[in-house]
């Protein structure tokens, strides 16, 4: 058994213990090409994501002029769905393998775009550009998180950082191609555009990333749901700071260009706010994830979740002018890439790499309440006000992050003590 494990599974499995050398990554070598595929993956369905708000912007404005109600659940129910294999992550993986789920991600994205520039009601966008690209991306989020995890372990933070990169960078490259693309031909051929590079994209995943061998190493304990992960009580933790951060984490992203607009700056601003920090936070991802190999994921997860929460407390609440917009959704950014990169890298050191597959579907599965309903939640209080008071947002968003920190400072108590300490 891995030295990093702490679960014991349930006496009726018959694969009770996994030799130690047999679950030893290589730490490199073909580790780095699922890190790549696994960055192309990240690159298009959060890329995609991260860029809804350039077509919401425009949908609400000249296409579905009135609809807002039912155009702000698109983007929430979207990236809700992305986690939604989650429970039963490992029977998806023992049934389909990498391959064919990500080949069937690869599909229906590519599918929801294309379908999606058809689109001629309002509930067509909901089907295609929520509901079915929701469901694609989940079909290539877990193995993209999961891969790379299972082939480092000394550089596991900055791979697994360089793969979420991809998420970042996607999100600046993608939504001012979209945009580009929405003022030069129109947003018809733009979701075409997006469309085919999707497609491109994650079949670049589809033949590269692969699990450490074969599911037998990952596969827990063999259930539909392996609900015996909660008898760890860092994992049982882990779980309530995914569930409590993700109601407030997102919730920037959606509403900064908004608040840009309510304060009456420039287009502009409005337009590549989400961009530039989507830079922002794949440049932290990579700097992060590298720093918690050294100084040690959990401090850096506590650190970085706990900084993201009182950002939005102590900066973005008293948001006024461009110049202090801009500092939050740098500083935000930055931290947010951290929490976003450092979440998956503690999970080995908490179940070691025999569970780890069904560990990362459970915890992602904490992602879907929150980013479905944490931000809904956030423009049901700024709207409360009129003018809508995004100061009520930002103290939702900052509440709600801190509250999960201390989970995560938790988990790091029960790692390590309470010594300063690399852990």
């Amino acid at each position: 058994m891995s030295k990093e494990a702490t679960i014991k599974e349930d006496p009726s499995d018959t694969e009770k213990s996994i030799n130690e050398e047999y679950i030893t990554p290589p730490d490199g070598g073909r580790g780095w090409f699922v890190v790549t595929a696994s960055f192309m993956g990240m690159f298009a369905i959060f890329g995609y994501n991260y860029s809804w708000g350039v077509f919401l912007n425009y949908y609400k404005t000249h296409v579905y002029v009135g609809e807002m109600s039912t155009l702000s659940w698109v983007g929430s129910i979207c990236v809700a769905l992305f986690f939604i294999t989650g429970p039963i992550n490992q029977l998806v993986i023992e049934k389909m393998g990498y391959k064919y789920m990500l080949a069937t991600g690869t599909v229906l994205c590519t599918a929801a775009l294309i379908l999606a520039s058809f689109a001629t009601q309002v509930w067509h966008v909901l089907l295609t550009q929520g509901v079915m690209f929701g469901l694609g991306a989940s079909f290539v989020s877990l193995p993209c998180i999961g891969a790379p995890q299972q082939w480092f372990s000394e550089r596991r933070g900055l791979a697994v950082g360089l793969a979420f990169a991809g998420s970042g960078v996607g999100g600046l490259v993608i939504s001012n191609i979209s945009m580009a693309a929405i003022n030069s031909i129109g947003y018809r051929w733009a979701l075409r555009i997006d469309g085919i590079i999707v497609f491109v994209l994650l079949s670049f995943a589809t033949c590269f990333v692969r699990p450490f061998g074969d599911v037998k190493k990952t596969g827990g304990g063999r259930k539909v749901i392996n609900w015996y992960l909660f008898k760890n009580p860092m994992f049982t933790v882990m779980f309530f700071h995914g569930l409590i951060t993700t109601f407030g984490y997102m919730t920037p992203f959606f509403l900064l260009p908004s608040h840009a607009n309510a304060l009456g700056l420039d287009p502009w601003v409005g337009t590549n706010l989400s961009a530039i920090m989507s830079a922002v936070n794949a440049v932290a991802r990579v700097c992060t994830g590298y720093m918690g190999d050294k100084f040690g994921r959990f401090n850096s997860l506590f650190l970085c979740t706990f900084m993201c929460g009182l950002t939005c407390l102590l900066i973005w609440t008293n948001v006024h002018n461009e110049a202090t917009l801009w500092i939050f959704a740098v500083l935000y950014g930055f931290f947010g890439g951290g929490y976003v990169a450092l979440f998956p890298t503690v999970q080995p050191q908490i179940v070691g790499l025999e569970h780890i597959s069904p560990a990362v579907g459970l915890l992602y599965t904490t992602n879907i309440f929150g980013y479905m309903f944490g931000t809904p939640i956030a423009s049901q209080l700024i709207n409360k006000a009129s003018p809508p008071n995004y100061v009520n947002g930002a103290l939702w968003a900052g509440c709600t992050i801190i509250v999960g920190s201390l989970f995560a400072g938790w988990v790091r108590v029960l790692k390590g003590g309470w010594k300063w300490v690399k852990v």
